[in-house]
């Protein structure tokens, strides 16, 4: 069985894969001596517009406000959807028992790889965090991929990601169409959050 790892940027999947000896590129990943190596490029999925959640949200008028959709739900980036598809195939895998996230160290980067993570069933695969702060040279990665953390160990990172991507949402949606229909222009728009 072979081990996914999930990175930010292609740079950051070069360099696993030069310090893992995985020399065979394909479309948007990289294979070899047992890993699968793919990244997200940033964010794959954005959350939805309130058009997605319901019609009487599409037009911007005060009786409409405020918009609080039951749950937030994300789709993809149209730019990005082609490595979505790549990442998300890769994640599916038969062969991968293991994912290893490596995203940057942060709050945003716990949220990209989740977020991606929780658009593909992880029937039977475990999911271990690479954490370093460190430059990623071969040494060092070689040293941290034999210190992972379960993935769970940063859940509270991860919903602490999500509940300030919701709060942006509710507010910049809410305020913003709220301050531009108070007072904007004819096609000014304010931008609130």
């Amino acid at each position: 069985m072979k081990t996914l790892i999930l990175t930010e940027k292609p740079s950051i999947a070069r360099d696993f894969a030069k310090a893992l000896g995985v020399n065979n590129r394909k479309e948007g990943f990289l294979e070899g001596a047992g890993y699968v190596i793919t990244w997200t490029i940033g964010h794959l999925l954005e959350l939805a517009e309130p058009a997605d959640y319901d019609d009487k949200w599409r037009a911007w008028s005060l009786h409409s406000l405020p918009i609080l959709p039951g749950a937030l739900k994300y789709k993809p980036i149209r730019d990005s959807e082609k490595q979505l598809k790549v990442v998300q195939r890769q994640v599916s895998r038969d062969d991968t028992a293991k994912v290893i996230v490596a995203t940057d160290a942060g709050r945003e980067g716990e949220v990209i790889a989740r977020t991606v993570l929780q658009t593909v069933a992880l029937i039977d695969k475990s999911i271990w965090r690479f954490w370093t702060s460190q430059a990623l040279t071969p040494q060092v990665i070689k040293e941290t991929l034999e210190n992972l953390k379960p993935a769970t160990d940063y859940d509270r990172l991860w919903q602490a990601g999500q509940a300030r991507q919701a709060a942006d949402w509710l507010v910049g949606m809410n305020l913003s169409r709220a301050a531009t229909l108070r007072i904007g222009g004819k096609n000014e728009v304010f931008s609130v959050g």
